[in-house]
């Protein structure tokens, strides 16, 4: 057998829990109907007779009745008794053969045979010694007949009830439920045709399945960030180590050739070295840079105070200080992530002294304007043409490649992936043949603005 659905399931249980309670329903009403049957009929029977009283008169010791009095009303059939307890008026009903005592304004239960009556008498008074006893007297209902009625009517109406029940339980679950498809429908339509991009797109809101969804489209969100940083490092891996290993297994040819003399091998060693050295930087780049995109890199934003980094940076790359020259107010903070800061400002510095004039200058310096830090690299080098200027950006773009040897053609595109880790941009200004200004603009922390005003 076929596993029910959730739904079917909750349609089920919900059905059942209808019936038990309609069952429960009719099992209180027949418990009461007999009750409310009796009081609704004593009560009939107390307003007949009342209704009677006031066309009832003695005059000259004569029984007087007006023309609105009812002998029977309502199944209430009236008599009058005389104080001697003689029947004056009306008529027994056949069945009624008890001999019952009167008591005043007291509706009771009779039994008469096999037929059951209830009956209330009420004293009219008539002067100081005189009056007669009214009595009504009516057939109690049949609790046997009325049980039958409300189960015959339970029978009819309780199918109805119990289908309209389901029917209404599976659609209520069904529209429930109906985010659920649409995730679970998205989900294998991405594991069939491998398409990440898609995505659930439920409309915002505060219940359970809109909140799964929101954080299934994160979750598709990741992925194709994660698979697309997969595809994109396995290409540019891929792409930019064929030139190093074919030059590794040429030079490892030649050297099992044509190497003869000690000179001749060291060159071959040499080669293989360079290459090996270059293998290792684009690897470690590369992995650099796809851990960033994924954010699986850790990023520990704390208040920087530039002019102490930038000291510090310097002395680790060793440049001749009247080359690299730093113009950093004190009291300057950002709030970012040293290492990557570093990282950037390195990069940066090795690019300008790289593309610059042989013994050319590089000046480093920060200022804070109004809400934003700027800190610029600035060198006196060759330049950067206009249309090469967007271009810079791009992985293993090399505006000059014969000044970039050794290097990987990925170190800018790390400075604006760490530019917007941080919140910020990257802004180039370039004069061919007069120098190159690169210049991170980072937002500046509060702490910073409320010291500086």
């Amino acid at each position: 057998m076929k596993k029910l659905s959730v739904k079917a399931r909750i349609a089920l249980w919900l059905t059942l829990l209808m019936g038990v309670l309609a069952g429960l329903l009719l099992a209180f009403m027949l418990s009461i109907s007999s009750v409310v049957a009796v009081q609704t009929a004593m009560f009939q029977l107390s307003q007949t007779l009342q209704s009677n009283l006031p066309h009832t008169a003695m005059s000259n010791g004569r029984l007087e009745l007006g023309s609105d009095f009812n002998f029977y009303l309502n199944g209430v059939s009236t008599l009058i008794y005389s104080r001697e307890k003689a029947l004056l008026a009306g008529r027994l009903p056949m069945s009624f053969t008890a001999e019952e005592s009167f008591q005043n304004g007291v509706t009771r239960m009779v039994n008469a045979g096999t037929e059951r009556y209830l009956v209330l008498d009420l004293w009219l008074p008539m002067g100081w010694e005189n009056g007669v006893w009214i009595r009504g007297i009516m057939e109690a209902p049949e609790n046997h007949r009325l049980m039958m009625n409300l189960l015959y009517v339970a029978l009819i109406i309780m199918p109805v009830f119990m289908a309209l029940a389901a029917l209404g339980s599976y659609w209520i679950a069904r529209k429930a439920f109906r985010p659920l498809d649409s995730i679970t429908a998205t989900a294998a339509s991405i594991n069939e045709a491998q398409d990440l991009s898609r995505r659930i797109g439920l409309p915002p809101g505060q219940d359970e399945f809109s909140q799964l969804s929101a954080a299934f489209d994160q979750l598709f969100q990741r992925l194709e960030k994660s698979f697309e940083a997969e595809k994109q490092f396995t290409a540019d891996a891929s792409h930019e180590l064929r030139t190093p290993v074919s030059i590794i297994a040429g030079a490892c040819e030649y050297a099992e050739k044509y190497d003869e003399t000690l000179e001749e091998r060291q060159e071959s060693i040499a080669m293989i070295h360079r290459q090996a050295d270059k293998m290792s930087r684009l690897i470690s780049q590369l992995l650099s840079m796809t851990r960033l995109e994924q954010g699986t890199e850790a990023v520990k934003l704390k208040h920087v105070e530039l002019s102490g980094l930038l000291y510090s940076l310097r002395e680790e790359l060793a440049y001749n200080p009247r080359h690299l020259i730093l113009e950093v107010p004190e009291k300057i903070t950002a709030f970012a992530d040293p290492a990557l800061l570093s990282r950037l400002v390195r990069n940066l510095v090795e690019n300008a002294f790289k593309y610059g004039r042989p013994d050319g200058c590089v000046w480093i310096s920060a200022s804070r304007k109004e809400h934003e830090i700027a800190l610029e690299v600035r060198d006196n080098g060759i330049g950067i043409p206009s249309e090469q200027q967007e271009k810079i950006w791009q992985r293993f773009y090399r505006a000059d490649p014969a000044r970039s040897e050794g290097g990987t053609g990925l170190g800018l595109s790390i400075v604006q992936q760490i530019a917007r880790i941080h919140g910020g941009y990257m802004t180039l200004e370039s004069i061919p043949q007069v120098g190159s200004a690169f210049t991170l603009h980072l937002p500046a922390p509060e702490e910073t603005a409320a010291t500086d005003a």
